[in-house]
This record gives C-alpha cells, structure tokens and sequence, in this order.
C-alpha cells in the first residue's frame, strides 16, 4: 500500500500472536535497487514476535543522485515518520532495521529530525534500537560504482548505464573537491552517524567478504558508538556478500535479530517502568 508519494507496505501481527499491550513496530528501510519483496522476506524475523512491520524500499535515485531526479532523503524521512501518526501507531516501541549505505542514509535524516528541537511533534516516537545490515559504509568511489552497476538492471541500454556512472562519479568527484569547504557546513552521513545523539541499544550485521562497504568502516563505526558508552552488538558472517547474510545464514542471523530485539523491548518496559514510578 501506499500514499501519492510515499511506496511502502505495512503488515500488522495475527492478535492471538501478541502479548504486549502495544505491539512493536520494525521499520525495514531497504537497500539501493531493492524491491518490496525483497524486504518482505525478512517479516519471517519478526512475524512470530507480534510486531507490524513497515517496509520502505529507499528509491536509489534518491542515494545516487539526491536531490537531482527525485525528491531528498529529508523530505522522505519526514513522510515515513508522518506515516506512523496517520495510521496510529506513534506511541508503540519502534526497532528500525536498516540495509546498506541506502538505508543508513535515510535513517540518519529520520534521527536528525527525531532529535530537531523544533520538531516537538516526533518527540513522542519510541525508539528502542536500530540493527544495521551491511553497513554503514564511509562513502567511497570504486563501492559507490560498484554498487550503482549492481542496481542497474542489465536491460538498461548500455549509453543510459554510462551516462548514469559518469554522473555519479562527477558528483562524487566534486563532494571531494570542495570538501574542505563542505565539511565546516554538514558532516557526512557516516560522520553524523558516528556522533548522532540516539542512545538506543545498536546491532551490526556484516561481512569480511562484502565487496561494497568494507568491513573495517563497519567495525570503526562500532567502536565509535561504543565509546559513547552505548549497548552495542555485531555479528561477522565471514564469508556472505553484501545484503547476503540471511540468504546465507537464515537461522543465524534471525535468533540474533530476535535476542537483540527482545533485549530492546525488555529495556524500553524497563525504562517505562521506571518513568511512571518516578511519576
């Protein structure tokens, strides 16, 4: 389902399945080139946990050439927390559950606005953790190419696919060339994210073998988070490429995705419970 401008799909739980009083919410953001049902096979994670499930294929023009052919990654962030308001369910525990560079992206525009003072609005969103797969990367060329021609599909005429990696390198290129100048105006994504003001309990899924964000971006991102004294989790895969690892490793990677998302709910009751007693 879906709204004039904002493609998404939400899944609610089977009632008999739950047993919170306010059912937790997963919010899935895709990767760059991914389709819904791609995504709709990781409900298998959560559907047997009593949670509704939102799922946001992240459009990749939007990764690539923000701003330029589509609208930006704000905007969309905007509409994905407005979303949960007009359907209800703005107060129930949200884990978002992020993929790739293209995911990490728009949840890091989604916590810029969740902690904008002047959007008082958001200030009721309950996040209680973030599970990051395959990523975040420090953006880089060569895996931004890499990744921008695994996206597009080999129908697309060969002049069309060159002309999209020319743009895409040349954008790039002058990201590096002003620079200097840039970085005293905004941080990078990957930046932001290392310093970003969430205190939510994180997980990090990845893979020494993933030949589109290295491995040790992911793990400098980890020791970043942890010395802001955040709970943080990981899981290596070794030998899975990138987006790969529940295809490679189903059970594996769901018992972690549920003890992480059990110990973030059982820390948000926890914390609830603390709050009303204090009242």
């Amino acid at each position: 389902m879906g709204d004039s401008e904002l493609e998404y799909t939400i899944v609610f739980p089977d009632p008999t399945v739950s047993d919170l009083k306010e059912d937790p919410v997963t919010i899935l953001l895709g990767w760059a080139g991914c389709q819904d049902k791609h995504l709709a096979k990781y409900n298998y994670i959560y559907k047997n946990q009593g949670c509704a499930v939102l799922r946001y294929p992240t459009p990749w023009c939007q990764i690539f050439f923000p701003g330029i052919f589509s609208k930006n990654l704000h905007y969309t962030a905007r509409k994905l927390l407005d979303l949960l308001f007009d359907v209800g369910i703005e107060e129930h525990p949200i884990l978002f559950h992020v993929f790739s560079n293209a995911g990490s992206m728009l949840y890091c525009h989604v916590v810029k606005l969740l902690f904008n003072e002047t959007e008082t609005k958001y200030a009721k969103l309950n996040v209680v953790g973030t599970i990051f797969d395959s990523a975040p990367g420090d953006r880089n060329l060569s895996g931004g190419i890499r990744a921008l021609n695994t996206v597009l599909s080999p129908s697309i005429n060969i002049f069309v696919r060159c002309f999209a990696i020319l743009t895409f390198t040349l954008t790039a290129f002058f990201r590096v060339l002003f620079y200097p100048v840039t970085q005293f105006i905004s941080l990078s994504f990957y930046d932001a994210l290392k310093a970003e003001p969430s205190r939510w309990p994180q997980l990090f899924l990845y893979s020494k073998a993933d030949k589109i964000i290295s491995y040790k971006e992911i793990e400098a991102m980890i020791e970043a988070r942890k010395l802001l004294n955040i709970e943080v989790q990981s899981m290596d895969f070794i030998t899975s490429q990138h987006v790969s690892h529940f295809k490679m490793f189903p059970d594996k990677y769901s018992s972690k995705c549920i003890s992480f998302f059990k110990r973030c709910i059982q820390l948000h009751l926890t914390d609830s419970l603390r709050k009303n007693l204090m009242q």
